[in-house]
């Protein structure tokens, strides 16, 4: 019984918006109000620099990564420990400490993915890495990465709990990215 409280608890840290936090420490702008408006990494970038996006990036990723492994370490059952990382996820994605509006998951989607198995997590990065490496657009590389992630899911672990986990974030990623996608098809996105 105890277990399924990690859910509550994944999706209350997965609304801690690291984007927001580090920009007020930071003395930036808030990232809803600046670029995009995405309260994420990509967007801290363009107006925080490479320091201030890194350090959200790895909040985010972190955000996604401990609720897993601590579920993990005591040896949940499969479905909590996936309901753990779609927790974390959606708390990121629809944050209840920022009126429900947040990111679109990608970092705290590779911290749910390395919590789940380390080589799903960098099977992932590693997708993103190649695609942005030819096409230099970090939309794209995260929807390319997300659509083959749950694919990745099949073969690496192999649990069709986790596998269905994944499948869910992706949906919700390629949904939150959906201004990226009529870009990406219009020709317009950075």
């Amino acid at each position: 019984m105890i277990a399924w409280l990690f859910i509550p608890a994944a999706y209350l840290i997965g609304s801690i918006s690291c984007a927001i936090i580090v920009c007020r420490l930071m003395g930036l702008p808030d990232p809803r109000e600046q670029g995009s408006g995405n309260p994420g990494a990509t967007n801290v970038m363009r107006f925080g620099g490479q320091k201030a996006a890194i350090i959200t990036l790895l909040g985010d990723l972190v955000k996604g990564l401990i609720p897993v492994i601590a579920a993990k370490l005591l040896n949940v059952p499969v479905e909590v420990l996936a309901a753990t990382g779609l927790a974390a996820f959606m708390g990121h994605l629809y944050p209840v400490f920022f009126k429900f509006e947040g990111g679109k998951g990608v970092a705290t989607s590779i911290g749910v993915l390395l919590g789940f198995s380390w080589l799903l997590g960098l099977a992932f990065v590693g997708t993103w890495l190649a695609v942005y490496k030819l096409g230099k657009i970090s939309s794209l590389s995260a929807l390319v990465a997300s659509v083959l992630s749950p694919i990745s899911a099949w073969f690496i672990v192999g649990d069709i709990t986790l596998v269905g986990a994944s499948l869910l974030m992706t949906v919700l990623l390629v949904w939150r990215h959906k201004s990226n996608i009529q870009k990406l098809l219009a020709g317009d996105e950075n």
